[in-house]
């Protein structure tokens, strides 16, 4: 029963909204010409703006809602390098050179958010490394032959951690061992993207929200876009949409999947439960196809845990009390905690699973983060916006890879259930 589950005072939207400092937009007219255009006030559309904010170029971002309202307040605060497929499932597709350039850039995501860290920006990155559980058995012997042979480009330090070994990183049998990537980091949500959003301004960006971009076309040497808050003439344009593009710009719509991720958080745990469960502060995840990814909130008082539970869930209560079953599966002890909040996001896959960028006679875009985006998103932003601002003539690696759509495909991803069907049974076996 709902009654069982949800906290008396349940919140249907991110848990991190709740406790990120509100950021007041200064009160501008909308500025009906600009150098560059922005659409997307997000971890991508930010970043961009950063780069060509410095290099004295007017600069407008506009969001259909508040800035950040779409993943870059809903995600789970995990960095990682940001790719998917292995060195070897990329040298197969594009060489070994390519796939070392997409590497080596998956790395400089990570470094990049150090970086911006080290700078002052506040986003209370920690290096707390990630434990990847198997959920299988057979599957703690395919991550053991990874940690063995490394990887040729980066240096990933992983080690494992035998089932025997479990209660140092878990408190959990639910996973039969795992390995820990120690390079990885959390960061805190709610402090990242309103750091972001007021460097942004103290640049001279002008930030505009609930501005949905209506129509985009081309003018001249320029664009002429149309917004609910009238019309903008821009020299550029850059697209930061990833999983909410719509038919603003068709070419880019049929190359992105959006594909909903659900995330809960717990109500405040005892320390003594916390400390058990969670001896480490790492970000979590496992073998899954549906992965579920979970950690502790930064003041280690609740568990933020997300997964792949449902395809087109309108009511969050559903979903969260999903999610909260899983959880429970793998931690029984919190059977007896509810949920204080729970919400949903849609992140950007693509058809290859991997993050694009580019330019098209002076429209910009990056995306297609694929579930890993806060760091990349942040990364091809700043270089995407430095290429807009004239400052990155050299071409990125994610702008020398096909983006491609599937025959049929329009933008609405019809072909997501029977997909997921396939993955639910891979993962029951272990494939």
């Amino acid at each position: 029963m709902w009654s069982d589950v949800f906290a008396a005072d349940f919140q249907s939207r991110p848990y991190w909204q709740d406790i990120a400092p509100n950021v007041p937009l200064p009160e501008h007219e909308l500025a009906a010409e600009v150098d560059v255009l922005i659409i997307g006030a997000g971890y991508t559309g930010l970043n961009a703006a950063l780069q060509t904010a410095r290099e004295g170029m007017s600069t407008l971002v506009i969001d259909a809602e508040d800035p950040g309202w779409g993943c870059s307040l809903r995600n789970g605060g995990q960095l990682s390098t940001s790719l998917k497929p292995s060195f070897s499932t990329l040298s197969r597709r594009y060489g070994a050179e390519l796939a070392t350039q997409l590497c080596q850039e998956g790395q400089a995501s990570l470094d990049y958010m150090h970086d911006l860290s080290a700078d002052g920006l506040d986003m209370g990155l920690k290096d707390v490394g990630r434990f990847h559980g198997a959920h299988k058995p057979h599957l703690y012997g395919k991550l053991a032959r990874e940690a063995e042979s490394g990887h040729p480009v980066w240096k990933p330090d992983a080690f494992m951690v035998p089932k025997s070994e479990m209660a140092s990183e878990l408190g959990t049998d639910a996973y039969f061992g795992g390995i820990v990537y120690p390079h990885h980091c959390s960061i805190d949500v709610s402090k990242y993207l309103p750091s972001l959003l007021l460097r942004a301004l103290k640049l001279g960006a002008q930030v505009k929200g609930n501005c949905r971009a209506l129509s985009l076309e081309r003018a001249g040497s320029g664009f002429k876009v149309l917004t609910e808050q009238g019309a903008v003439t821009a020299g550029k344009v850059i697209l930061a949409t990833n999983g909410y593009s719509g038919p603003l710009s068709p070419w880019h719509q049929r190359r992105i999947i959006p594909i909903g991720s659900y995330v809960i958080a717990t109500e405040e745990l005892p320390e003594d439960l916390v400390d058990r469960l969670f001896p480490t502060n790492r970000v979590l995840s496992d073998t899954r196809k549906l992965v579920y990814y979970y950690r502790l909130s930064p003041d280690r008082k609740r568990v933020i845990f997300g997964g792949r539970v449902s395809l087109s869930e309108t009511d969050p209560r559903n979903s969260a009390s999903k999610l909260h079953l899983d959880m429970c599966a793998l931690f029984p002890d919190l059977a007896r905690y509810k949920v204080s909040h729970g919400w949903m996001g849609f992140v950007g896959y693509t058809f290859d699973t991997l993050a694009h960028c580019g330019e098209d006679q002076g429209l910009f875009y990056a995306n297609g983060y694929c579930g890993s985006g806060v760091g990349m998103a942040s990364y091809l932003g700043m270089r995407i916006g430095q290429k807009a601002a004239g400052r990155e003539p050299v071409l990125s690696a994610f702008e020398k890879i096909p983006n491609s759509t599937r025959p049929l495909y329009t933008g609405n991803p019809w072909f997501l259930a029977p997909s997921v069907m396939v993955y639910r049974v891979r993962d029951r076996l272990g494939i």
